[in-house]
C-alpha cells in the first residue's frame, strides 16, 4: 500500500477535509493506482545532513523495524 506522509505548512492543521483535498489531488494528478491510499500527517520529515529525506526510516518507523544507523540524521531530536 502506498502511504503519504505531509507536513502542512504553518497556516494548516491536520483535519479530515485537509486529508480527502489531498487524496483527491494525488489521485488526479498521479491516478488512482498510484496515488497514496492513506496519509499521515507529520510534524517534520526526518532528513540527512545534505537535506535528503531519510526514506528508509519512515518505512522502519511505519513498519516498526529498527530504524539501524542515525548519524546522518540532520539532528538527533527522535521520531519525527
Amino acid at each position: 500500500m502506498i502511504k503519504a506522509f505531509v507536513v502542512l505548512k504553518k497556516n494548516f492543521s491536520p483535519s479530515p477535509e485537509q486529508r480527502q483535498q489531498i487524496l483527491s489531488y494525488a489521485r488526479k494528478k498521479l491516478g488512482v493506482a498510484v496515488a497514496p491510499r492513506e496519509i499521515q500527517f507529520i510534524d517534520n520529515l526526518s532528513k540527512t545532513r545534505s537535506g535528503k529525506i531519510m526514506r528508509r526510516l519512515l518505512k522502519a518507523r511505519e513498519l516498526g523495524l529498527p530504524e539501524g544507523d542515525l548519524s546522518m540524521l540532520e539532528s538527533h531530536d527522535g521520531p519525527a
